[in-house]
């Protein structure tokens, strides 16, 4: 075997151990190396949730996440426990950080009742009209009550 061909195989090993350790949940839920993680200061449509428009929220939202994780390293540093037993964090693909993106490209919104970080990005995502708010979609948590009526 070559060198390069050696190369390309090992590395093709390491990205089919990192799509094994990273699963998404929803778009604001990962599991990682066995810990589920619940993205900090932002709420994702569920995935059964759909616009009025019948744009499909939950799973773009879902698949999003995935596509900004997919082959890159994904850390998580712990602010909080949820009441489902999730650990709340920060995750960071490279240095991007994950909540931020989701919010700014319009696949979640600034969850405000626990955090105000992402608030500049929700703005932005509504002036250029993306993603939820494109589709004039329910913000999750109100989806959520609804559902429970």
């Amino acid at each position: 075997m070559t060198l390069r061909r050696a190369v390309l195989v090992a590395a093709a090993c390491v990205l089919a151990n990192l799509a094994r350790a990273q699963t998404i949940t929803d778009g604001d839920t990962l599991r990682l190396n066995g810990t589920t993680y619940r993205l900090w200061g932002i709420d994702a449509p569920e995935m059964k949730q759909d616009c009025p428009d019948g744009w499909p929220a939950g799973r773009m939202a879902a698949t999003h996440l995935q596509s900004l994780i997919v082959g890159r390293n994904v850390i998580c540093e712990r602010r909080d426990t949820d009441r489902y037993g999730r650990t709340v964090a920060v995750c960071r693909a490279g240095r991007e950080d994950l909540g931020a993106l989701m919010v700014r490209d319009g696949y979640a919104w600034a969850f405000v009742r626990y955090s105000g970080d992402y608030v500049r990005q929700e703005e932005r995502a509504k002036i250029e009209g993306l993603g939820v708010h494109k589709h004039g979609c329910v913000e999750a948590w109100i989806w959520r009550a609804a559902q429970r009526k």
